[in-house]
């Protein structure tokens, strides 16, 4: 029987390559993205379905939600891809910090909404070493108490969520991942002026392919057994990745948890 992967973030970078070899291997992907014409241009090469939502307004994200509902009674995978580095400091469409809601409250929601697609499934968050320079404090998520340093330590935060998101999904019965995919040669913070000049200086030679960094969201999506508890987080291909002590705190998963749930409406 086919599988079916629904992969945000496939219109470019890791996502597309992961899209295009899921596809290779037989899988049915839908490929979620923002901009349409890449989007589009994706899905039509691996032969999946395309579908659009732009991360800056969850709207958006819960129409999302209901357009793959409708077209898939049972989803085998969820990749949770989307998302990035926000240079500028500024608000989304919803009034939340958007580092935040991109990289959180967005696949927080979205996985919410598909849950009944998912009772068998397993889910993946694109996570970061970066989350060692974050600290997440749940009366600060949104990083407006806190200087904003080019967006590189909301960034950092909102990879610690991802990594307690995929341990509260474990905790609630789901099999849930998140990985670091390595520093990728896309169009990760292109603007980031850090970015740009470590760019310039390494003559576009910054970082590893995306294929490379595809490679352990492909592992995940695809292994009979990963050999590791739900909630593991992955550096690479490797289990048990540096986790930053903030998200050692008891209770903070599911104080994060509660709180996404009342800034999503899902309370």
């Amino acid at each position: 029987m086919t599988k079916t992967i629904v992969l945000t973030g496939a219109s470019s970078g890791i996502g597309a390559n992961a899209a295009g070899r899921l596809a290779a291997a037989g899988w049915d992907v839908a490929v979620v993205g923002r901009n349409p014409e890449r989007t589009r241009a994706v899905a039509e090469k691996v032969g999946g379905t395309a579908f659009l939502a732009d991360y800056d307004r969850l709207d958006e994200v819960r129409a999302l939600a209901a357009s793959v509902a409708e077209r898939y009674g049972r989803i085998d995978v969820l990749a949770n891809n989307a998302g990035g580095l926000i240079h500028a400091r500024g608000l989304s469409a919803d009034g939340h910090e958007r580092t935040f809601q991109h990289n959180h409250l967005a696949p927080f929601l979205l996985t919410n909404l598909l849950m009944p697609q998912l009772t068998d499934a397993r889910i993946i968050g694109t996570a970061s070493v970066a989350n060692l320079f974050g600290s997440l404090r749940i009366d600060d998520l949104e990083w407006r108490r806190r200087p904003w340093f080019g967006g590189w330590q909301a960034y950092g935060t909102s990879k610690i969520a991802t990594i307690l998101f995929t341990q509260s999904l474990a905790q609630r019965g789901f099999e849930a991942y998140s990985f670091h995919p390595g520093y990728v040669a896309t169009s990760f913070g292109v603007d980031s002026p850090l970015v740009r000049f470590a760019n310039f200086v390494s003559r576009g030679g910054l970082g590893i392919s995306a294929e490379q960094g595809a490679s352990p969201l492909v592992h995940l999506a695809t292994a009979e057994q990963t050999g590791v508890p739900s909630g593991t987080y992955f550096d690479g291909l490797k289990p048990y990745g540096r986790i930053d002590r903030s998200a050692m705190k008891p209770g903070v998963a599911d104080a994060l948890w509660a709180e996404s749930a009342r800034l999503v409406n899902l309370v």
